[in-house]
C-alpha cells in the first residue's frame, strides 16, 4: 500500500466535495470549482470532513495510481481554498513584460515582440516590467503556463539573461579565452 494513499485528505467546511457516478470528483470552494475523472483502479470514500483514496486491487499500478490520485485531490482542495502562484523574473537589458487583457506582451530581445495568449482560468499580472506573477486554482495549469513562458527565452549560461523562476540559481559558465 502506498504511504501517500494511507493519509486522508482533510478539507475545510467551506469546501464542497461531491462524487458523481463514482467516476467524477467535483471540488468546489470560494476560488472556483475543479473536476477530476477517476479510474476504475481507484475508489474514493467521503466521510465527514475527510476523503480517503483506496486502491481497488492489489496490483502495483492500482497502488501507485491511488497515491497519485490522492495527491491530485489534495492539490485540488488547496487550489480552491488558497490558489497557486508562480513568479517569473526577466533578466536582460530591455527585457520587459506587460499584461493587457487576455494577452501578455513580452519584449525579450527578439526582432519582434512576443504576444502570449493567457489561457482560461489563469490570471497574469506584472507588478513591474521585469516581474510576471501567474496565479490560478489548478496547480498543473499554473506550472504549465510558467514553463511555456520560460521556454520562450530560457536563461543562457554565459550572462544569465532570459526568463527564470524567481529565486532560481543559474550556474554561469566561464567564457572561452583566446590564447
Amino acid at each position: 500500500m502506498s504511504r501517500i494513499e494511507r493519509q486522508p485528505v482533510n478539507f475545510p467546511e467551506t469546501v464542497k466535495v461531491s462524487l458523481q457516478d463514482g467516476q467524477l470528483l467535483c471540488v468546489e470552494g470560494q476560488k472556483g470549482e475543479l473536476q477530476l475523472n477517476l479510474i476504475r483502479q481507484v475508489e474514493v470514500v467521503i466521510e465527514n470532513d475527510q476523503l480517503t483514496v483506496k486502491s481497488t486491487s492489489k496490483s502495483k499500478f492500482s497502488k501507485a495510481a491511488a497515491g497519485t490520485f490522492r495527491s491530485l485531490i489534495n492539490n485540488m482542495v488547496m487550489g480552491v481554498t488558497e490558489g497557486y502562484a508562480k513568479e517569473l523574473e526577466l533578466v536582460g537589458v530591455g527585457y520587459r513584460a506587460k499584461a493587457q487583457g487576455k494577452t501578455l506582451n513580452l519584449t525579450l530581445g527578439f526582432s519582434h515582440p512576443v504576444n502570449y495568449e493567457i489561457p482560461e482560468g489563469i490570471d497574469i499580472s506584472t507588478p513591474s516590467q521585469t516581474e510576471v506573477v501567474i496565479t490560478g486554482i489548478d496547480k498543473q495549469k499554473v506550472g504549465q503556463v510558467a514553463a511555456e513562458l520560460r521556454s520562450i527565452r530560457p536563461p543562457e549560461p554565459y550572462k544569465g539573461k532570459g526568463v527564470r523562476y524567481k529565486g532560481e540559481q543559474i550556474t554561469l559558465k566561464e567564457t572561452k579565452k583566446q590564447v
